[in-house]
């Protein structure tokens, strides 16, 4: 299964992608987290040491090649994950899209073909779980970087720029061959900030597949350096992150008990005093 996850700068589009990805690892699924955001964040999120994400090395776009369907790789998916993957919690696998490394480089055309053939090679291992963190940005749609992606989350906010911009990604993403189009509601502070999202997802006939409140531990964990579900004050977050993996299929309602163990509280209290 692979899941795009897109939104509005600043909806929560990386916490949402990470949590998801750290859940469903945690529940015995083979994960590759893959960000695909030129200003990379995914991996702290995700909760790797920052001196260890430093370390993720992009793919190099001379492993793509140009063939029927669009760009796809010249190597096989184990070899990749042999050499640019970095190992992480829970066992996932994260990849990275590159970004670059000085001004006046010109477009990342290379960079969205990369995460286009992956994307597409990864089609041949449906036991595995592929999340990717998109930028804010509509360029992975117009340029069809995830056109092989069977569902696109569109993570929104409870005001009008957040459900704009989702409205006009999921117009795009519906010109793609893409199986699903849902939207996570996020940062519900609220029932009538839930009410909003709601609303508008009936009016633009979106499945609305998560609601996911508001938390103060959500901004704690990122001023530690730490996940999300490895933090004390997130269990709610938490929760219904892992309700929205169950509905859109990455893991099963067994699976649920799994995704939460005790452990996971003492990690974030022994890195919140910014040692990581």
């Amino acid at each position: 299964m692979r899941i795009a996850v897109a939104g509005k700068g600043g909806a929560g589009k990386t916490t949402i992608s990470a949590t998801i990805a750290r859940l469903t690892a945690r529940a015995g699924r083979r994960v590759i987290a893959i960000d695909a955001d030129a200003n990379p964040n995914l991996a702290v999120a995700l909760g790797f040491d920052p001196q260890i994400a430093a370390c993720l090395r992009p793919i190099p776009p001379v492993l793509v090649s140009r063939r029927l369907g669009g760009p796809g790789l010249t190597t096989s998916m184990d070899q990749v994950l042999a050499d640019f993957a970095l190992p992480g919690p829970d066992g996932l696998h994260l990849l990275g899209m590159g970004a670059p490394e000085h001004a006046n480089e010109g477009c990342l055309c290379s960079a969205h073909a990369v995460v286009s053939a992956v994307l597409e090679d990864l089609a041949r291992e449906p036991e595995s779980v592929v999340v990717v963190d998109m930028e804010a940005s509509p360029e992975h749609l117009s340029r069809g970087t995830i056109r092989h992606a069977d569902v696109v989350c569109l993570v929104a906010e409870p005001y009008y720029r957040s459900l704009e911009t989702v409205r006009r990604m999921a117009a795009l993403a519906t010109e793609l061959p893409v199986a699903r189009v849902v939207v996570i509601a996020n940062k519900l502070r609220s029932p009538d900030d839930a009410e909003a999202v709601a609303e508008f997802c009936d009016r633009h006939g979106l499945p609305l597949v998560g609601r996911v409140p508001w938390g103060d531990g959500v901004a704690a964990a990122d001023r530690a350096r730490a996940a999300v579900v490895d933090c004390p004050g997130t269990e709610e977050v938490v929760e219904a992150i892992a309700e929205t993996c169950t509905t859109i299929g990455a893991t099963t309602p067994g699976d649920q008990r799994a995704c939460r163990p005790q452990s996971a509280v003492k990690s974030c209290r022994l890195s919140g005093d910014g040692a990581r």
